[in-house]
């Protein structure tokens, strides 16, 4: 038996979809608010017999417990793997020693650094260090918790404490700990800095970020280096104090998002337990997927500095396609929220709560520079052109929202402020194409899926087959009408009442479907069901019948139309068998 085959027979998925989500028995299954996507109605199914899931609902995607996990915190598989190994006891080690090699030995690697640098940091002759991180406004225990360490001033101390410890040069250095020189020497990637651990969702150690210790900044050195992207890092997925943060987030359906761990490490010191920061990178699509699960509303707090504002903007364009509800701190008399906390605890917290929309932030970013309003009544002279552009970049602000609700009443605000008509604004907002990043955003927050839509036939056909895995007495009724059946169906329904699964792997992906949304229903009225059936198998032979008419019309079309010898009689066979059925139909 496999590992994953091992973990999927330990590990109950209803009770670990529990975890995540509210859910509520429905008959043998379960039932729940789909977790990925909007909705009033339960239309997530979880299948304790299947071992599976599936979303009835807008996003119709469904899997195993696997696919849950990866889902829900953003994972790839091999995370996925090792975190409910653990969680269902299962040894990767003894059972997958490639999967051990390839991965489990860089989260190994990567503690051991930590423990490395922890001890480094305590050592009392790295005085430097610790009176830096106390200047900064840290507390032992804030220290302690989030287990910051130190860098030594050495070449090559990392590599050989953990090849000591037996690992081996070519893995740690696929750890991203350490590089060969032009020598051949190896060398660590971190020194002289402040070293911040980086954790994925569930607590495990996968990088680094290190901060130069002040006296050895210079111009050509990096402030902070980060861990490089390594099997088990990939930067534009984490964020940093997630981990600790996630459930406070949940509770409060808001994500504070900051720049640097250090503003992180302050605020949460402070009282902001629903932080994250988005250290080392950009703010990612993949990022607010995992923030967009348990918070509706997001607010930026970035640093005061025009980098700072172009960062939160970009990050606001981002979360308005994701339909958040966005805020912006603007801090003022502050270089960061770190200097608020270090110089006015509390006040951050009270700051928070007065919060400007987005929307407001671009009104006094785009135009407040050159606009003053009495009255509604602009009194100031301007340029034109730059008064037109700006209002173009705002008017693409309003565009990019995906809430046409949003777009409505800011435009309706935007008109007010500017005193230039809302139909004014509105014919020049239909000229404004969405900014590339909307669109690069929407690609990657919703990738398009080729389907093809089920027909009425199609769908009559799986309601039926539903039915009759409620009670199969319902065959007998359901045999005589086989011939209405598409194809599939006809499959599906030949291999239940064989007690058979379908030959075909889409074929019995379908019947899993069905009987998930079908075993929900298992205490309606027996009476009420059989009624349906009975309209059903009506609307079946009415649907079937419309299609054959359909296709009669066609072909009198196309015969019509090349008309040849011989084919008058092929025309009058075609119109009476049309008549006929045509008849069939009225009837029913």
């Amino acid at each position: 038996m496999t590992p994953v085959e091992q973990i999927k027979e330990k590990l109950d998925i209803a009770e670990f979809v529990r975890s995540y989500i509210s859910i509520q028995p429905a008959g043998k299954n379960f039932k729940a608010l789909c977790p990925f996507h909007k909705e009033k109605t339960p239309s997530f199914i979880i299948s304790p017999e299947r071992q599976t899931w599936h979303c009835f609902g807008a996003c119709s995607d469904g899997g195993d417990i696997f696919k849950f996990l990866m889902k829900y915190e953003n994972l790839e598989f091999h995370e996925a793997l090792k975190i409910l190994a653990e969680k269902a006891g299962v040894e990767l080690k003894r059972i997958s020693p490639a999967d051990q090699k390839q991965f489990g030995v860089l989260y190994e690697i990567n503690e051991a650094a930590k423990e490395f640098f922890i001890s480094q940091l305590a050592e009392k002759t790295n005085i430097e260090a610790n009176k830096y991180l106390d200047n900064r406004g840290l507390k032992p225990e804030t220290i302690k918790e989030f287990e910051l360490g130190l860098a030594p001033d050495k070449w090559d101390s990392l590599a050989v404490y953990l090849i000591k410890k037996g690992y081996s040069a070519a893995d740690i250095e696929r750890a991203g700990l350490i590089f060969k020189n032009e020598r051949g020497n190896l060398i660590d990637r971190f020194r002289n800095r402040i070293m911040f651990p980086i954790y994925n969702n569930f607590g495990k150690t996968i990088g680094f970020s290190g901060r130069i210790l002040p006296q050895f900044e210079t111009p050509e050195t990096g402030k902070y280096v980060n861990s490089p992207e390594t099997l088990i890092f990939n930067k534009s997925k984490i964020l940093y104090g997630f981990h600790k943060t996630k459930n406070h987030i949940r509770e409060k359906k808001i994500t504070v998002a900051v720049e640097g761990q250090m503003d992180f490490l302050m605020a949460y010191q402070d009282g902001v337990k629903n932080a994250v920061a988005i250290s080392g990178t950009a703010l990612t699509a993949d990022h607010l997927k995992v923030l967009k699960r348990l918070a509706d509303e997001i607010i930026f707090c970035f640093d005061n500095d025009e980098a700072g504002l172009k960062a939160a903007e970009r990050g606001i364009d981002l979360a308005n396609q994701q339909d958040f509800s966005v805020k912006l701190l603007v801090i003022e008399n502050y270089k960061d929220p770190a200097e608020i906390i270090q110089k006015s605890p509390g006040l951050l917290l009270k700051l928070l709560d007065e919060a400007k929309s987005a929307m407001e932030f671009y009104f006094d970013r785009y135009l407040n520079k050159q606009l003053t309003t009495n009255n509604q009544q602009l009194t100031t002279k301007i340029n034109l052109s730059e008064f037109k552009k700006n209002i173009r970049i705002v008017l693409l602000k309003i565009k990019n929202l995906a809430s046409a609700i949003e777009q409505a009443h800011w435009l309706k605000e935007l008109s007010s402020k500017i005193g230039v008509k809302e139909d004014v604004l509105l014919e020049e907002l239909s000229q404004l194409k969405k900014s590339n990043l909307s669109e690069n955003a929407l690609r990657q927050l919703a990738p398009i899926k080729q389907t093809f839509a089920p027909t009425r036939r199609d769908l009559i056909a799986e309601r039926l087959i539903g039915l009759l895995m409620l009670n199969e007495n319902f065959l007998s009724i359901i045999s005589d009408h086989f011939v209405y059946l598409p194809n599939d169906y006809l499959m599906i329904i030949e291999s239940v009442k064989n007690r058979q699964k379908p030959n075909e792997e889409r074929l019995l992906e379908k019947l899993n479907l069905i009987s998930l949304h079908s075993s929900t229903e298992s205490s309606l009225d027996e009476e009420k069901i059989k009624n349906e059936l009975n309209e059903l198998l009506r609307q079946l032979k009415t649907e079937y019948l419309k299609e054959k008419r359909s296709e009669l019309a066609e072909l009198i079309k196309k015969t019509e139309n090349a008309k040849g010898v011989g084919q008058e009689k092929e025309i009058s066979v075609a119109l009476e068998e049309f008549d006929r059925v045509s008849k069939l139909i009225h009837n029913l």
